[in-house]
């Protein structure tokens, strides 16, 4: 039996689809399960039970003997989100109290972190645990996944197995609930569907001409399959990177979404808001060595490609993973 918390969430859904498709049917969905525009990522999914957030740690302590894996996926995403308390409760306390039950009932346990933990960029994009205790992140959603990773390296008593992986900018099928916290590609598509064309922020950066800021986007069909491999592989323990360790420009996403939606290219520069300005971030790209040194060899898939997927096969006839 499976445990993946956020469930019904946008890489928790796409995790399920994975294991589904490798006949991993034995499955416990945890979330919470009352929003009714997310129920599309899970309908139609093979499971075994579904359970409650706030019910799930009293379920792990009747059923922990028959619990093979823990992805804790579930988390509260909202960068705007300036209430820590509610970061406290669901990021940090919530996640402090599954480690801990890990650790009890020896389940080994993948959970997420995320790139936003690295704030600016100051100590670099690099997955070394001396550095974590020295990032600035700049909102309190990245500072509730920093403060997760600081308390986990601190423990002394750890789950046999474990993982924390950085997510960087992750896009791709079932995040149509997600609203303003959705991809850049899920945005650009619906802007360009309904305007035919996109706006992007203009640089306020000397060494950046508008539109060359940079991100590491990443598919989320390749977030799952190293999700997948970790379930399997179960050694090195540790906080890794998971980009594709090659940053892309904000161009060259709009350009690749104009191609795949097979529309003319129209790109109109605008302000960057005043209130984000001065914390604006012009480069991330995910130093990806550790993850390869434990020998995962898979190719990320390239911007263009997962684009095109996403859009041709996914965006286009509102369909899901």
């Amino acid at each position: 039996m499976i445990v993946v918390t956020g469930a019904a969430g946008f890489i928790g859904s796409n995790l399920i689809a994975k294991l589904n498709k490798e006949n991993y049917n034995d499955l416990v969905l945890v979330d919470e399960f009352t929003t009714s525009r997310k129920k599309p990522n899970y309908i139609e999914k093979s499971y075994t039970e579904m359970i409650d957030r706030d019910k799930f740690p009293y379920w792990l302590k009747d059923h922990h003997q028959m619990v093979e894996f823990i992805f804790h996926l579930g988390a509260r995403t909202d960068t705007t989100e300036f209430n820590k308390n509610i970061f406290n409760k669901l990021n940090l306390n919530y996640s402090k109290k599954i480690w801990k039950n890990c650790t009890l009932y020896g389940i080994p346990l993948v959970y997420a972190s995320s790139a936003a933990t690295y704030g600016m960029g100051e100590k670099g994009y690099n997955d070394d645990h001396d550095i974590v205790e020295q990032l600035k992140p700049l909102n309190a959603y990245g500072e509730s996944k920093n403060d997760f990773d600081k308390w986990v390296l601190e423990q002394d008593e750890k789950p046999y197995y474990w993982a924390g992986l950085k997510f960087f900018n992750v896009y791709g099928p079932n995040e149509y609930h997600k609203g303003r916290m959705a991809s850049v590609v899920f945005h650009a598509f619906n802007q360009i569907n309904d305007t035919r064309k996109m706006n992007l922020f203009k640089s306020h950066h000397p060494d950046f001409l508008d539109g060359e800021q940079c991100r590491d986007f990443i598919f989320v069909k390749d977030v799952v399959d190293v999700l997948y491999y970790l379930m399997h592989y179960r050694k090195n323990s540790g906080i890794y990177n998971l980009g594709t360790g090659k940053a892309r420009t904000f161009r060259d996403l709009t350009q690749a979404t104009f191609k795949a939606m097979d529309r003319e290219e129209n790109i109109n520069f605008i302000e960057t808001p005043i209130d984000i300005r001065d914390k604006y971030q012009y480069f991330t790209e995910a130093n990806m060595q550790k993850l390869r040194s434990i020998g995962y060899t898979k190719n990320f898939t390239s911007l263009e490609d997962g684009i095109a997927d996403y859009v041709r096969n996914f965006l286009f006839n509102n369909k899901y993973s």
